[in-house]
Parts: structure tokens; C-alpha cells; sequence
């Protein structure tokens, strides 16, 4: 665990995880691991923003010993209480048992629910302030982003705000500043993150971000609780996320498929290939369900214009691969994209109608009735394939 001197008197006190690879559960890949970020800020008072998650809670204590006297910790801020941020709690109140904890009133029912103690709680409110010496911190509460706990916390003077998972990214890096590291990789991770958390709330984020800007508050920098801070121009994913929460899209089409013996496979291939006959700019992407992580195909469906999502017929329905990754897309709650289904069949095939109706239900324009073929598609087969593949692209233009 390293801690490093973010100014004179903030030092980061967090846990940088190299080795976790799924993040809830098994939902989420972390294939450049996280760090969950903690903060300690020295003035007249001392305050303690987040901490990490329980499996490092007794590593994390011990080592914030070494830093300081916890019976010197003032005041511990908790801007949202899901356990990678709230983990070590009950270690550290096993030594100061007495030490106001700052959060929101759902945060209070959320500790209260998941550790069963009754900590001394103070509730706060966008607005409140806490004096802390020289500064003060002020709390923005930030509904839904993405639990209905979560709230900011910003340093005056420093103008430093505190936002927790917003902001955030699942990376770790020894370097914990979006200047030291590879921009490219930090993006990428910065929008998957985006994609697969905050996307439904995207209208709350809008609105939420122009309520801080209404506060004229200065930002010299931004310290989430994963990931890189925000200290080189740090409104640049500021003004990134306002793009992301604006129905974003890039020129991409996304073929989700999984097939039994290749024949689906087969017409994904054709309908990418009629895509870029009439169109060689736009990119097109191929994901095969079964075999790719459901979280990076969830931020390339958010890149995307459209999709075309294929599947073979199995008991009178759609592959469980498919049956898994129309579960997330549902729940992201996708706005003005479009999409259509394809796919092989034996005997039965209503796996292209179901998916048809499921794709609609989550909102995506369907622009076309789509294809299916029986048993393996023949050469003649194929081309009405690129032909879907075509309309799609005209659609797009």
C-alpha cells in the first residue's frame, strides 16, 4: 500500500489492487485492476475521506497507524458505503469508537445495514459545510451516481473535489495521476466504466454537473475513489462525461452473435461485410457472446450507432449467451440507437423474433425484420446477409 503527499497537507492513504480482476461479484473485468482511493486531510482538524475494501481493512488500519495517530482523525467522511469504500470500517471504529462519521442520510441506513453498528452518524445535505481550520468541506449530494447514498465532498482552498466513484476508473498504476499514465489506457477504462455503471443514470449526471457548475465552485482537482486523480486539466472528463450522458455515439456498428456450428457466425461475418461496402469509415466490431467479456462488449454496444445481435434457435429460444448479455443491455437503459436480430435455426426458429421484441423492449429502434436461415447457409443465403448488412449502413448515413 502507498501513500504519497497529494499537497503539503492531503496525503492518499489507499490500497492499489493489482491482482483484482472482476469487480461485483464476477460482473464487472478489471483486466488493469483498481485502487481503492482514501484520503487524509491534515489542518486545525483532521479528516478521513473513504476508506478501502474489507479484504484489505486490517492491512489498511494498521498502515494508517503508521501515518498517524488515529485518535487524531477528527472526522471520517463517507461519500458512498458500498464495501470497497466502507470495508475497513469496522476495523478503524474498532479503534476510535466514538469519531463522527459524515454522510448521507441513506448512507447512514446503508452502514447501519451492512455492518449492524450503530457508529455516530452525522447526516449531511448538499450545502452543508464542515470547518475544518483553515478550510472547509463542502457536501454535494449525488443521487444515484450510482447508489442512492453517494455524495461529493469538495476542499475549499485547495479546490479539490472528492467524488467517489464518479470520475472514476477501474486502473491501477503506481503513478495515480491522469498525467503519468497512458491516456489511451485511461480512456479506455474511464468510458467502459462509464458504460457499464452510470449509463442509466446519465440524465442525473447531466443534471448534476451543471448543479456544481451553478455552485461556481473552482476545480484545480479531481480525486475519485478508483483510479487515476484528475490533476492535468482535470474538467477534461468533466466535460467528457456531459458527451457520454448526451446519448453518445461514435460511428460503429456492433455484432453480438453466438453460434453452435458456425452458421451464425457465418451471416455476422456477411453482415459486416455489406456494412463496409457501403460504408469502409464506420467501424464494425464482432463479438462472439460466449467467448468475450460482457463488460467490454457493454462499452462497445455504448460506442455503437447500432447493433445486429444473432443467435441460433435452442428450445424455442435464444442461446444462454445471449439470453446473459440481453440482460445488461436491457438494464443500461440505451437511448436513440438502433438494431436489428439475425440468426440459424433447425426446425423451429424463433429465436430472431424473440430477440426482435427483447431488443425493442430496451429501447433500440428496430430497422429491419432481420434474417434467419435454415440449418447452414448456402452462398445465395450469405448475400442476403450482406444485403441486411447494407441496410443497416444505409440507415446509419
Amino acid at each position: 500500500m502507498s501513500y504519497f503527499k497529494i499537497t503539503d497537507s492531503i496525503t492518499y492513504v489507499g490500497k492499489i489492487d493489482w491482482e483484482l480482476r472482476h469487480f461485483h461479484g464476477e460482473e464487472y473485468s478489471t483486466q488493469r485492476g483498481s485502487s481503492y482511493n482514501s484520503y487524509l486531510i491534515r489542518d486545525e482538524k483532521t479528516v478521513l475521506i473513504d476508506t478501502v475494501w474489507g479484504p484489505f481493512g486490517r492491512e489498511y488500519v494498521d498502515k494508517l497507524k503508521r501515518e498517524i495517530n488515529l485518535k487524531e482523525i477528527d472526522y471520517i467522511i463517507m461519500n458512498h458505503n458500498e464495501v470497497d469504500h466502507s470495508g475497513a470500517l469496522p476495523y478503524l471504529m474498532e479503534e476510535i469508537p466514538d469519531t463522527p462519521i459524515y454522510c448521507t442520510a441513506n448512507g447512514k441506513k446503508i452502514l447501519q445495514g451492512t455492518y449492524h453498528k450503530d457508529w455516530n452518524f452525522v447526516e449531511v445535505k448538499t450545502g452543508d459545510r464542515l470547518n475544518i481550520g483553515s478550510r472547509e468541506l463542502i457536501f454535494i449530494e449525488a443521487r444515484m451516481l450510482h447508489w442512492p447514498d453517494t455524495m461529493f465532498c469538495y476542499l475549499t482552498g485547495d479546490n479539490i473535489l472528492f467524488s467517489n466513484d464518479g470520475f472514476g476508473q477501474h486502473f491501477a498504476s503506481e503513478h495515480l495521476y491522469n498525467d503519468l499514465v497512458d491516456t489511451s489506457e485511461l480512456y479506455a477504462e474511464a468510458i467502459k466504466y462509464y458504460a457499464n455503471i452510470l449509463t442509466p443514470f446519465s440524465k442525473m449526471v447531466i443534471a448534476k454537473i451543471n448543479e456544481i457548475v451553478q455552485m461556481n465552485l473552482p476545480i484545480n482537482m479531481i480525486c475519485p475513489s478508483h483510479g487515476v486523480i484528475w490533476r492535468d486539466n482535470p474538467l477534461q472528463i468533466v466535460h467528457k462525461y456531459l458527451e457520454w450522458a448526451n446519448d453518445y455515439q461514435e460511428n460503429q456498428v456492433t455484432i453480438i452473435y453466438d453460434t453452435m456450428w458456425n452458421s451464425t457466425r457465418k451471416m455476422a461475418e456477411s453482415i459486416a461485410q455489406g456494412i463496409l461496402m457501403v460504408n469502409p469509415d464506420i467501424t464494425v466490431k464482432l463479438y462472439n457472446a460466449a467467448r468475450s467479456d460482457k463488460t467490454d462488449v457493454i462499452a462497445q454496444v455504448f460506442r455503437s450507432k447500432a447493433i445486429a445481435v444473432g443467435s441460433s434457435t435452442i428450445n424455442n429460444g435464444y442461446l444462454s449467451s445471449i439470453a446473459a448479455i440481453m440482460e445488461e443491455i436491457k438494464g443500461m437503459k440505451f437511448k436513440k440507437k438502433q438494431a436489428v436480430a439475425f440468426g440459424s435455426y433447425g426446425w423451429s426458429g424463433e429465436a430472431i423474433k424473440l430477440l426482435s421484441e427483447e431488443l425493442k423492449k430496451a429501447g433500440f429502434e428496430i430497422i429491419d425484420e432481420g434474417v434467419r436461415m435454415l440449418w447452414t447457409p448456402s452462398e445465395d443465403d450469405l448475400l442476403e446477409c450482406v444485403e441486411l448488412g447494407k441496410r443497416i449502413a444505409e440507415n446509419l448515413n
